[in-house]
């Protein structure tokens, strides 16, 4: 009587055993899968107007989103501010490639040192110093494997004791910039799409900066420029694009 008695509790544990296992495994079985990160957000209203007689489905608006770090000279900037580019492209109505410039926009980056080397005068409102990047005059975005194609920039100088047409870069004699892509390319959205991507370039030349006034010479040798050689621009980059078909009517 004591045996099965013993033997009827065991079974009632075992019972219980397993629907607890079964009720632990439903649950896990039912947790939400984490949520994907939500795509990046892009700005298209600086998408440009493009020829007359093209195919709006053919042409893409083309925008990317950059920062990463610049090496000016003696100067290095470990992160820049972010820099948006926006351009389009597609076939001309003869078959031939178009690219039509949009904008570029950005915002000021501090150079450490300052005006005149200080450790601290890149906090300082007077000796502080910054620069920005501006649209350079050409530019040609078409890839041939890893060479991204041909994209030039102006710094422009800011500081309180600076005119404010100081510029790196001025008139004929832009920093141009051919950049490499750096390892795989990463798609981390279909809808809309967008791609991941680092390029560099550490072959370009950096001339002196002009229209600085009596400190010019003062910055360029602080800067280290013009320099020929040991600039270098690293980017992680963000791109978008949508056909002109898919953009609201302006």
């Amino acid at each position: 009587m004591q045996t099965n008695t013993l033997l009827r509790r065991a079974a009632a544990g075992l019972g219980l055993a397993a629907a607890l296992t079964v009720a632990v495994a439903g649950t896990a079985s039912a947790s939400p899968a984490p949520a994907p990160a939500p795509a990046p957000s892009f700005d298209f209203t600086d998408c440009p107007a493009i020829p007359a007689g093209v195919d709006a489905a053919q042409w893409k608006c083309e925008v990317l989103t950059a920062t990463g770090a610049l090496k000016l000279g003696d100067r290095t900037l470990p992160e820049f501010a972010p820099m948006t580019i926006t351009h389009a492209e597609g076939p001309m109505p003869d078959g031939s490639k178009g690219q039509v410039w949009g904008a570029l926009r950005s915002g000021p980056t501090a150079v450490p040192g300052g005006l005149f080397g200080n450790p601290a005068g890149d906090r300082s409102p007077v000796l502080g110093l910054s620069v920005q990047p501006e649209y350079g005059g050409r530019s040609d975005f078409y890839s041939v494997g890893d060479d991204m194609g041909l994209f030039t920039l102006r710094y422009r100088v800011l500081s309180p004791l600076l005119p404010q047409g100081c510029v790196i870069g001025a008139g004929d004699a832009p920093v141009e910039i051919r950049l490499k892509r750096v390892g795989k390319s990463e798609r981390i959205s279909k809808n809309p799409p967008v791609i991941k991507f680092a390029a560099a370039d550490g072959s370009f030349a950096v001339p002196a900066a002009e229209g600085c006034g009596p400190l010019g010479k003062v910055l360029n040798d602080k800067l280290g420029l013009p320099a020929g050689t040991g600039n270098s621009i690293t980017l992680s980059a963000l791109y978008t694009f949508r056909t002109y078909d898919q953009l609201p009517p302006r």
